[in-house]
């Protein structure tokens, strides 16, 4: 396994690598990466990666190039991780959205309790209400 700065390396060095298509050197990864060691640390720690078969050097005086090994770390440790937030962006979302159901729930189980309770009351009354006014109940139910 990596360690923590042989991964950030490896990981700056591949995004670098994918924007200039061409090996890339032990500053430019300082610079770029703000990081705080000496170029020759760097190199120290390419050097590991290369062993480790992470990265490679297309020749002496070239910077380093990732390998597929490399490629498969930075999809694996790298780019996976930030797929795994998905389900607790989705979760909240889908929280959310039960609580709007449940709200919305609420509000119709109230409005057909209250529509239970109007047609109860024209049916008791029916009997002894005029067919005029039971349209016009009706007709105010149905505006509800």
């Amino acid at each position: 396994m990596l360690s923590d700065r042989q991964g950030k390396l490896l990981e700056i060095l591949i995004r670098e690598y994918i924007d200039h298509a061409g090996p890339i050197s032990s500053n430019l990864l300082k610079k770029k990466g703000r990081l705080d060691m000496s170029p020759a640390t760097i190199r120290n720690e390419l050097q590991e990666l290369m062993e480790a078969g992470y990265v490679a050097q297309p020749h002496t005086s070239a910077g380093r190039v990732p390998t597929e090994k490399g490629y498969r770390y930075f999809v694996t440790v790298t780019i996976t991780p930030q797929h795994h937030q998905l389900p607790h962006f989705i979760s909240r979302e889908i929280q959310e959205t039960r609580e709007n159901i449940k709200k919305e729930l609420a509000i119709a189980e109230d409005l057909v309790k209250s529509l239970h309770r109007k047609l109860t009351l024209l049916d008791e009354a029916q009997g002894s209400v005029e067919q005029e006014t039971v349209y016009e109940i009706l007709t105010i139910l149905g505006s509800l």
